[in-house]
């Protein structure tokens, strides 16, 4: 909980530094090739879903191993949907897992942040996360010398804070997972068949949905 707090008042005293580059930090070429959108997905498809997570989000890993799967194969591979995924930390240490996410590129980024939910419950809990993290790393072909460049990369770490605080504050975003799709915001993880109920309807060219109310969230 103090962990958190802290976190909280961190970004607060960024935001208030920052306030003055608006949309502009996002857009400056930076350091890093993470310092981009990042998406599964044809960026033409007739449908964007946009996810806020948090990579220490329990419900937010469940949506990436039991979901996504799925989606990816009914709707994303068949270039019907378009996935955007932002980060949306809870802690410090869910901004460094993003931080590290990022480092190793769009190419290879995907793959990092399904090994970080599929081994969420190891680093996560660790006594030492940083300790796990370097060591996935590691395993990842990103050695020590790289993965301490990354994680003191402040333009990166700026560059996931304000994805951050713009979910908050252009969606409202206060918990993880939270989908926006169509414009409306669904807090709470979503089974297959709730994520096909709410996409279905936008590709026959209907109304898009309506915001249900939570599900379970992560945080």
């Amino acid at each position: 909980m103090a962990q958190r707090l802290t976190f909280w008042v961190a970004a607060a005293v960024w935001l208030a530094a920052n306030s003055a580059l608006g949309p502009a930090l996002a857009q400056a070429p930076g350091p890093s090739p993470g310092m981009v959108e990042m998406s599964l997905g044809k960026a033409d498809a007739p449908v964007t879903i946009i996810e806020y997570a948090s990579l220490t989000c329990p419900h937010c890993a469940n949506f990436h191993e039991k979901t996504l799967p799925e989606l990816k194969r009914d709707y994303i591979d068949a270039g019907k949907v378009r996935l955007v995924f932002r980060d949306f930390p809870f802690d410090e240490i869910a901004l460094r897992a993003a931080m590290l996410a990022r480092c190793n590129g769009p190419e290879r980024y995907f793959g990092f942040v399904d090994v970080l939910f599929k081994q969420q419950a190891m680093w996560s809990r660790a006594a030492n996360p940083l300790d796990a993290l370097a060591q996935i790393a590691r395993l990842g072909g990103l050695g020590d010398d790289a993965f301490r460049a990354c994680l003191a990369n402040r333009p990166l770490e700026d560059y996931v804070l304000k994805i951050r605080l713009e979910g908050q504050s252009q969606h409202g975003v206060n918990s993880t997972p939270s989908f926006i799709i169509g414009g409306a915001k669904h807090a709470g993880t979503r089974t297959f068949e709730e994520m096909k109920a709410l996409i279905d309807p936008l590709l026959a060219g209907g109304p898009a949905p309506v915001a249900q109310a939570p599900q379970v969230t992560g945080q």
